[in-house]
């Protein structure tokens, strides 16, 4: 039997149709079995349109679908048995590897809480995102899930994120930076200043190659593996790079079609730019992992398409693989213990 993923087949923008399409290619290309959590006839609907022989593609059944438009809390504690909150059932219960949807963002990190638990020890789960570097990737956290923050909270986003990059991409002591208005450790608001003297103290008895303070220049420059801040700040640098990029590739393509000599360049230049689009395209990253939580638990772009969704499942295949979720829980029983309680 494939090992399998759950995934929310009604959750997202462009659900169902996307969603199950991305299933498909994610079962076909990688293959992984992947758990069709929503209302089965429709499901099935979208299967028929697609060559599914030989590929693990199961339906659970559920009417309930906690919609975009709803307030997080009270649809998942007023919806028992909405489609993200049984997908991640399956996870809890050993069922399925992981959970992936691109529904209600919130109440996708509300129903991780609900049903997976907070690991030991940690105060706020976080989401962590992939950027594209000029060398390679960063990993910045959180995107979001947290507004408001104290240093403790930041110091467990540095360890999270650190775990993250080491398991996913290999990196062995990546390097963490704290996000902040200028590189010198005075800078920067209270909370930033603190977060930075508490990391300068513990950082080498947790195991963090910490590099101090970073701009946001030093996002996309690839100086800096992980970039620590608070949802608040994470989430405008999240919003502001996706527009960058959305308006830096309508320009290119706008200037590539303006005139014959613009059209034969590109069509020289077209291999080079293909490679260009393909890394600044968040469907190749798939999702947002939720760290801190019992399980691994991915959190897609609303307007995922199939890409996205199909590389959204791997994402969610590789945390559990690799054991991220048990490395977080190591290196919280250390702080504890720096902290003076106990593991």
């Amino acid at each position: 039997m494939n090992v399998r993923v759950a995934l929310d087949a009604m959750g997202g923008d462009n659900a169902p149709g996307e969603v199950v399409l991305g299933a498909v290619q994610a079962a076909r290309e990688y293959g992984m079995g992947v758990y069709l959590v929503g209302r089965e006839q429709v499901i099935r609907a979208e299967l028929a349109r697609h060559d599914t022989s030989g590929l693990d593609l199961p339906i659970l059944h559920t009417d309930e679908v906690i919609e975009m438009d709803e307030h997080p809390a009270n649809a998942v504690r007023r919806k028992k048995n909405a489609s993200m909150t049984l997908a991640l059932q399956l996870v809890r219960d050993g069922a399925a590897l992981g959970a992936v949807s691109a529904g209600n963002s919130g109440a996708m990190m509300a129903a991780s809480l609900f049903v997976l638990k907070r690991i030991a020890g940690v105060d706020r789960p976080a989401l962590g995102s992939i950027f594209p570097t000029k060398k390679s990737v960063c990993f910045v956290i959180d995107m979001g899930a947290n507004t408001d923050c104290k240093p403790d909270y930041l110091q467990q986003f540095a360890l999270m994120g650190s775990i993250y990059m080491q398991r996913i991409f290999n990196i062995p002591s990546p390097r963490v930076g704290l996000l902040a208005n200028g590189e010198e450790e005075t800078k920067g608001n209270q909370q930033v200043i603190e977060t930075h003297q508490l990391l300068k103290a513990n950082a080498a008895a947790l195991g963090l190659n910490f590099i101090g303070n970073v701009e946001g220049r030093d996002i996309p420059t690839g100086e800096v593996d992980v970039v620590v801040c608070d949802g608040f700040v994470g989430n405008v640098v999240l919003k502001l790079s996706e527009g960058l990029v959305e308006t830096l590739l309508e320009v290119l393509r706008t200037q590539m079609s303006s005139s014959l000599a613009s059209k034969l360049a590109a069509a020289v230049l077209r291999p080079g730019l293909r490679r260009v689009f393909k890394r600044l395209d968040y469907a190749e990253y798939g999702g947002v992992p939720l760290l801190g939580v019992n399980g691994s638990a991915i959190v897609a772009h609303g307007r995922s398409n199939a890409k996205a969704i199909k590389n959204a499942l791997r994402v969610a295949r590789e945390v559990a693989d690799m054991g991220v979720a048990t490395a977080i829980a190591d290196g919280q029983a250390k702080l504890e213990v720096l902290k003076g309680g106990h593991p």
